[in-house]
This record gives C-alpha cells, sequence and structure tokens, in this order.
C-alpha cells in the first residue's frame, strides 16, 4: 500500500463517517463507503483496511440498537451466511480487483430489482403488521444468506443485500437496525481470520486504519440523531436508493 497523499485520505475519513451514519441510521448507505474505499485503494487492499472500521461501527451500532434485534432472523440466515463466506473467500484467491468491483456491483443492482419486485407483489396481498414475524420463508433467507456472505467477504458488500432481505421481510426502522447491528457485529469478526489469512489485513492497514477509526464515531452519532426524525417510507427508498448508487458505482470506477 503506497503513501496516501492529502486528498484520497480525506475522501476516506470521509467515507469511514459514512460508515458510522450507515450503522445506526442507513445501512444501504454504506455501499458509498466501500466504492470509495475501492476507487481510492486497490480493491482487494480495500476490503482489508475498510473491514477493522466497519467492526468499530458494528460495536457502536450494537451499543445503540443492541434490544430491537430478531434473533430468529439472525439463526435462520447465519447457515447460509456462512457457505457465502466460504465461497467469497475461494473467489477471492483468483479474482483481480476489476472482477471484485463488476461482480459486486452487478449483484447489487441485480437484488435491487428482485427486492422491488417482491415488495410490489406483497402491496397486493395482505398487509403485514408484525416485525419479521414469518420472514420471507426460509428460501429467501438462504438465497439472501448465500449472497449476503459471498458480498460481505469479498468487497463489505453484503449491508445491501442483507438490508434488502430485511426490507422485503417487513422490519421497521428499529428491528431493522438492531437485527442488521448484531448480525454484522458476529459475522464481520467472524471474516477477520479469513481476510489475515488472504493478505487482506496486515501491519499497514492497520496502520492506516488507525488514523481512520476516529471518523466513525461522529457519523455514529449523527446517524443517531436523525434516525428518529427519518420517515418509514423515506427511510426504505433511502436504502434502496443508497443500493442503486453504491452498485452504479462498482461497475463505473
Amino acid at each position: 500500500m503506497d503513501t496516501i497523499s492529502l486528498w484520497p485520505l480525506a475522501a476516506l475519513a470521509a467515507a469511514s463517517t459514512l460508515v458510522g451514519f450507515s450503522k445506526t441510521a442507513v445501512s444501504g448507505a454504506n455501499t458509498i463507503s466501500l466504492a470509495v474505499f475501492a476507487a481510492v485503494l486497490p480493491a482487494r487492499e480495500s476490503t482489508g483496511v475498510l473491514l477493522p472500521i466497519l467492526i468499530v461501527g458494528d460495536l457502536l451500532a450494537v451499543l445503540v440498537y443492541r434490544r430491537h434485534a430478531h434473533w430468529p432472523t439472525l439463526l435462520r440466515l447465519f447457515p447460509a451466511v456462512a457457505v457465502g463466506v466460504v465461497a467469497g473467500t475461494v473467489f477471492m484467491l483468483w479474482a483481480d480487483d476489476a472482477a471484485v468491483r463488476t461482480s459486486i456491483g452487478a449483484i447489487l443492482l441485480f437484488m435491487t430489482g428482485v427486492t422491488l419486485w417482491r415488495r410490489r407483489i406483497a402491496e397486493k396481498e395482505t398487509e403485514k403488521e408484525t416485525e419479521a414475524e414469518g420472514g420471507s420463508g426460509r428460501t429467501a433467507a438462504r438465497g439472501y444468506g448465500v449472497l449476503g456472505g459471498f458480498t460481505t467477504m469479498v468487497a463489505n458488500a453484503g449491508g445491501p443485500v442483507m438490508s434488502l432481505y430485511l426490507l422485503s421481510a417487513g422490519f421497521r426502522k428499529l428491528g431493522f437496525l438492531g437485527t442488521s447491528a448484531w448480525f454484522f457485529l458476529i459475522v464481520n469478526v467472524s471474516k477477520v481470520p479469513f481476510s489475515v489469512g488472504l493478505g487482506l489485513i496486515d501491519a499497514r492497514s492497520l496502520l492506516l486504519d488507525a488514523c481512520l477509526v476516529l471518523f466513525v464515531l461522529p457519523g455514529a452519532y449523527l446517524g443517531r440523531v436523525c434516525v428518529d426524525r427519518i420517515n418509514q417510507k423515506i427511510f426504505d427508498r433511502i436504502v434502496i436508493g443508497a443500493t442503486v448508487v453504491g452498485g452504479l458505482q462498482l461497475l463505473l470506477i
């Protein structure tokens, strides 16, 4: 990892602030952060630098929303996610930067389309008032889980996939954020040994993390202040819109 000049470093700091905001307010916004990291740093190396920053954001989110997690949903997802993480690790053994960016961008856009289609069908059926009761079924959990594990291992891009799953399952804001917080804290910590083994996390990447991690804190605080003021429909649209923007960025950079 070469020396980073002032403006690229400022871009990484802003992206780190957005990580904090996304963890406590709008999860899909995190795709913009990973796109910035992939633009400033080599795509493969960017995943190793970003992971510890994400874990700090996850810890802050768990502290705020720990009581709102829906554990049956989490337990339903984890086996499929484990399969996806292993598949992503195998992929990273041979994939170059271009393959990483293109694959993740395409998956994000595809999953956005699937989610919008599912939501449109759901609107024609009986409205569901309960949070995540019944969810989207085991099939949906397996599909989103494998894709979430794969994308989070390859480019820390599991946030949008899980956001789309939780929206399709009918989660409201607090349940959405609490379930996401615990999910990504557990998953991201479990990824550390794989990332070290792949050479994505080393002394140089951790040194850069030490410079960037403080910028996560103001972002997390801002997200917590703003989340109660965001209307549910607007919240859903922001998550989906941020996912589309992040997917397009990954395809175009």
